[in-house]
């Protein structure tokens, strides 16, 4: 098969690397041109995929910018990204936009699949009339369903082919040709009976995580009060063997799908009547954890008879999860800006962050980072960092994600 992809980004790319490793040839969609330029060139901008894995494909994967190359694909494949307005509500630009450029290129039999993580209904209700534009009728001209992303950034140990695949159609058919491109490369796919059972699937995967990670997130502010150790509290349940699913406490989520899956379900439900309370207070929860942490570091400062104003702070790690760059609605960031509008003099060490632009700030040296911060903050915990160093040379240490476990010391606050 020949297989497009519209946009090629932490999900998109991987997943054309996929298909052409699996011998299909592929037509790489996206409007930015410095990605078109670098994939042209061999080079990766993804961390999932290494350069390393271009090399070998350049026959096989054709980087685009035009709509027009996507008329001889099989199968169209959507990646862009859902993301949220300033008043927390889907945004659905990107992927009006690729749909409207595609309906200029759509052709009779083609294939088209949405990805993007959406409420239940868009591929129907918003996709498809888009896509009609083209003359054709989906269902019956053209091939459309739904089948929800499941890239974790950094992630080896489960992967796009080994990672079950879920498949809603709007029509059995169109589920049948999902199917069976997807099977190229997954070795799982299960067929749902709709786009809407797909697309609310992948909602439950992650709104499931950002309810449990609200709960003992609650808890760990109750533990601060309490003067329990949350860590221990949380180790001594997870030696249930049953009934029992670990989450740990954090300074609040990042990633393209746990802060914003809730939103994008709330919104859909409030068009029925229906308000999910439960879902909207843990999105409430995790929203309000970074500004708690920043709580911590002022409390940590404040014993230590010093104000945040003019405090160097030293935040360890910025992007939203360890051992990537991925600073997709990362807490440290939220951290960072909290810290600068309180007078804190703020920089930062992240081996896989150079820079961050729209902060104004650069990644700096480690060791005298530590020397000369009066705090250094554990926000991401990434594995090349030795937390016994850190303690061992920073003043004073606050750690957010319970990597200091075991380290007995009078400059140490955790969580």
């Amino acid at each position: 098969m020949k297989i497009g992809i519209v946009g090629l980004g932490y999900v998109g790319l991987p997943l054309a690397v996929a298909f052409a490793e699996a011998g299909s040839e592929v037509v790489g969609l996206d409007s930015d041109p410095r990605k078109i330029e670098s994939l042209g060139e061999g080079r990766s901008y993804v961390e999932d995929v290494p350069d390393a894995a271009l090399a070998p494909l350049r026959d096989r994967l054709q980087p685009t910018t035009r709509h027009a190359d996507l008329a001889s694909c099989d199968a169209i494949v959507i990646c862009v990204p859902t993301p949220l307005t300033s008043s927390r509500e889907p945004d659905l630009t990107y992927l009006l936009d690729a749909a409207t450029g595609l309906s200029q290129a759509l052709r009779r039999g083609q294939l088209v699949v949405l990805e993007s993580t959406t409420y239940p209904g868009t591929t129907r209700e918003r996709l498809a009339p888009i896509l009609a534009e083209s003359g054709l009728t989906a269902g019956e001209d053209f091939h459309l369903a739904f089948s929800p992303e499941r890239i974790d950034p950094g992630r080896s140990d489960y992967t796009i082919r080994t990672t079950p695949k879920l498949v809603g159609g709007l029509t059995e058919a169109c589920s049948e040709r999902a199917r069976e491109l997807y099977g190229t490369v997954c070795d799982e796919i299960v067929v749902l009976s709709s786009p809407e059972a797909a697309e609310l699937s992948k909602l439950l995967e992650n709104i499931f995580r950002s309810v449990n990670i609200a709960l003992v997130n609650e808890m760990a502010m109750l533990c601060e009060r309490l003067g329990i150790d949350v860590w221990e509290v949380v180790d001594g349940a997870a030696t249930k063997p049953f009934g029992f699913m670990r989450f740990d406490p954090g300074p609040g989520m990042g990633g393209h799908c746990l802060p914003i899956d809730p939103f994008y379900l709330a919104f859909k439900a409030r068009e029925h009547g229906f308000y999910p309370e439960f879902i909207e207070l843990a999105g409430k929860i995790n929203q309000a954890q970074p500004a708690f942490c920043v709580e911590r570091i002022e409390r940590a400062l404040n014993d230590a008879g010093k104000p945040v104003k003019d405090s160097k702070i030293l935040v360890l790690g910025v992007s939203y999860k360890a051992g990537v760059g991925d600073l997709r609605e990362s807490p440290a960031l939220k951290i960072a800006r909290l810290l600068g509008e309180l007078g804190g003099d703020v920089s930062y060490h992240d081996p896989h962050v150079p820079e961050l632009a729209e902060l104004g700030l650069a990644s700096v040296e480690l060791s005298d980072a530590l020397r000369g911060a009066d705090l250094a903050a554990i926000v991401t915990a990434h594995p090349e960092l030795d937390y016994e160093e850190v303690v061992s040379v920073a003043p004073l240490v606050v750690d957010f994600r319970g990597v200091t476990r075991g380290i007995d010391a009078k400059n140490l606050v955790r969580l």
